[in-house]
């Protein structure tokens, strides 16, 4: 799956700002070396260097264009291309900082255990997630996806994002392993000038990614075209043309 940093950072502000709110939830302590998985372009490592003046901060993500626009955001910063499931670094960190990244990882019964096993003791790790996969943005992705000529190349596609579990269960897999374990929910209004086209845009820069990728231009336009105009079903528009776009996201920050 292919990323654009340049997409992506369209909605820096609102993306950053559950970056943002999990890094106020971290407690306080001594921290000397964090890393950030999934960074992305930088703009959520940014806010652990802003915070953590005196701490080794690094980062990686699998795509090289977001390590590309990350490196040169933060020159200073040791950033690595690497895929999370495969990192073999074993620390021991005070933070691992996860932003919206896990959700395209399997498996979170043993991955959150494995992330645990690389923090020093008493470190943390804090993670966010959006849980909206059953919103009406990506059901209508999926109905899309299954209603049209290119039906046979994004069978798979929906199958790329993991199916969150509840709190209570992610609550219970880190606590077996952590002395203190913190879960909640929010669900954030983002207002999108544009309409349905603002969705459409947001998405395009992560959500879409799966559905878009194995489509040629044409497939693309086309999707895109049908998508817009279920989404603008979906979520009206506003007296002033613009959409308010609810997006739930799970956050949890668990202590070594």
């Amino acid at each position: 799956m292919t990323w654009s940093a340049k997409q992506y950072v369209a909605f820096e502000e609102e993306r950053t700002r559950p970056a943002r709110d999990l890094l106020a939830a971290i407690p306080a302590g001594d921290v000397r070396s964090a890393i950030d998985i999934g960074c992305g372009p930088g703009n959520s490592t940014e806010l652990l260097v802003e915070r953590f003046a005196n701490a080794t901060v690094r980062g990686l993500d699998s795509s090289s264009d977001m390590i590309d626009a990350a490196r040169k955001r933060l020159p200073q910063v040791r950033f690595d291309i690497a895929a999370i499931d495969t990192w073999n670094d074993n620390g021991p960190f005070d933070l691992i900082f996860a932003n919206a990244v896990l959700q395209w990882l399997p498996d979170h019964a043993a991955l959150l255990p494995s992330l645990v096993s690389k923090l020093a003791p008493g470190g943390s790790l804090a993670i966010q997630m959006p849980d909206n996969l059953n919103e009406p943005s990506h059901r209508l992705m999926r109905e899309v996806a299954a209603d049209g000529p290119w039906a046979g190349k994004l069978a798979g596609a929906a199958g790329q994002r993991t199916e969150m579990g509840s709190a209570s269960g992610y609550y219970s897999i880190l606590k077996a392993c952590c002395s203190r374990v913190d879960v909640w929910r929010t669900t954030y209004h983002h207002p999108l000038t544009g309409g349905a086209s603002g969705v459409v845009e947001w998405f395009k820069g992560s959500g879409l990614r799966p559905f878009l990728d194995p489509l040629d231009e044409a497939e693309r336009a086309q999707y895109l075209k049908q998508y817009q105009a279920a989404v603008e079903r979906a979520y009206p528009a506003l007296a002033d043309g613009s959409v308010l776009l609810p997006f739930p996201r799970l956050f949890i920050v668990a202590t070594r």
